[in-house]
């Protein structure tokens, strides 16, 4: 059973807001013995964990294949949401490939998140 993935991020307070407008709960956020900031938002079942180190950028993949992918209620209302907080599209609504809607955006950081429609 997976645990958690861990990101690089450049801020722990934004990416921890964007996930949380995606019905994430931040379970931690702290600072560590090494003197970074950490932070750790539950998804589902599963945990994302963010740490921000001074002089160490995030570097996500510009491609789609590299991805989070999330299932949200409500896609169709969540992402002119997301527009209009200036949260960038990168792929609009579409059918997936099991005909659920589905859309791609960035994180704070420019990682790929794919929003797909829970419904039924």
């Amino acid at each position: 059973m997976l645990k958690h993935v861990s990101f690089l991020t450049a801020d722990l307070e934004a990416v921890l807001a964007f996930y949380e407008r995606l019905g994430g709960v931040t379970e931690k956020r702290l600072t560590t013995a090494e003197g970074h900031r950490r932070g750790v938002i539950r998804l589902g079942d599963g945990r994302l964990q963010f740490f921000q180190i001074a002089g160490e950028p995030p570097r996500p993949h510009a491609h789609w294949a590299e991805h989070i992918a999330v299932f949200v209620t409500g896609l169709r209302e969540i992402l002119p949401a997301l527009r209009e907080a200036g949260v960038t599209i990168s792929r609009d609504l579409t059918p997936s490939p099991s005909g659920r809607d589905m859309a791609f955006v960035l994180d704070p950081d420019g990682r790929q998140v794919e929003l797909l429609e829970a419904g039924d």
